[in-house]
C-alpha cells in the first residue's frame, strides 16, 4: 500500500483505519474483524460531498440546480468507479474465502474510493483528503470528454412537472445477502408503469427506472 500513498502523496498515521478502508464484509466476517468499509463509505460520501460543492460554488457560476446536477455527475458510481480504478485501489480490496468473483464489482470498487477518503478524513484532516480528492478529481471535470452519468430522475421530474403529472418511484423487489444486495424499483406516472430499474442500491434502481421511462417516451413522441 506504500505505493498507494505515494501516489497519493499522504503519510498515514494509523494504518489499522486504511486495512479497514480496504475490508469488504465478507473478510472481516470471515476473519472474525469488527470493522470493514461501509462505515468509513457512509462518511467519505459526505466528504466528497462537501469537497466537490465547494469547488463547484468557487469555479462555477451556474445556479443551485445546474450545479446540483453537476455535483450529482462527479459523486456517483460511475464517477467513483472511475477514480478508484485510475488509483488502482481494487487490487488492494480485502474479500473473503470464495468471494474473489465479487471483488471487482463495479459497486465495491467504487465504494472503496470513498472509504478511502473517509479514512484520509479521520486519520489526516480535512485539509489532507480535500487536496486528495481535488487532485483526483478536477481533471475528471476539466476533461470535457468524460461525462459520467446523467441525473435521469431530475430530468424525468422536469418532464412530469410540465405536463402536471403524478410520479413515484416504488421499490418491488429486495434480494441477496448484505454486502451484495439487489434492488427493483418501478417508476409509475400517472398509475402507469413506464420503467422498472434493478441496481445495487434503491437510487441507482430509482435512476435506472428513470432512465428506462425516459427513453420510452421518447420513442413514443
Amino acid at each position: 500500500m506504500e505505493e498507494l500513498f505515494k501516489k497519493l502523496n499522504i503519510k498515514p498515521k494509523d494504518l489499522k483505519l486504511y486495512k479497514s478502508a480496504f475490508s469488504h464484509s465478507s473478510y472481516s466476517n470471515e476473519h472474525k474483524v469488527k470493522s470493514n468499509y461501509e462505515r468509513l463509505e457512509f462518511l467519505g460520501d459526505a466528504v466528497l460531498d462537501l469537497v466537490v460543492a465547494d469547488y463547484l460554488y468557487n469555479h462555477y457560476n451556474e445556479k443551485e440546480g445546474e450545479m446540483t446536477k453537476v455535483r450529482a455527475s462527479y459523486v456517483c458510481e460511475n464517477a467513483n468507479y472511475a477514480y478508484s480504478t485510475s488509483l488502482g485501489l481494487e487490487k488492494y480490496i480485502l474479500v473473503g474465502h470464495g468471494e474473489e468473483k465479487d471483488r471487482l464489482k463495479k459497486a465495491i470498487v467504487a465504494d472503496i474510493f470513498e472509504a478511502l477518503m473517509g479514512a484520509i478524513y479521520i486519520d489526516l484532516g480535512f485539509a489532507t483528503v480535500r487536496k486528495v480528492i481535488l487532485d483526483v478529481i478536477v481533471p475528471f471535470i476539466n476533461d470535457e470528454k468524460v461525462s459520467f452519468f446523467s441525473d435521469y430522475k431530475s430530468s424525468l421530474q422536469e418532464f412530469v412537472q410540465t405536463e402536471q403529472k403524478s410520479l413515484e418511484y416504488i421499490l418491488v423487489n429486495e434480494e441477496g445477502p448484505a454486502h451484495d444486495k439487489r434492488f427493483t424499483v418501478d417508476v409509475i406516472i400517472d398509475g402507469i408503469v413506464y420503467g422498472t430499474g434493478v441496481g445495487t442500491s434503491k437510487k441507482e434502481a430509482e435512476q435506472e427506472a428513470a432512465k428506462e421511462a425516459i427513453n420510452k417516451m421518447a420513442l413514443s413522441k
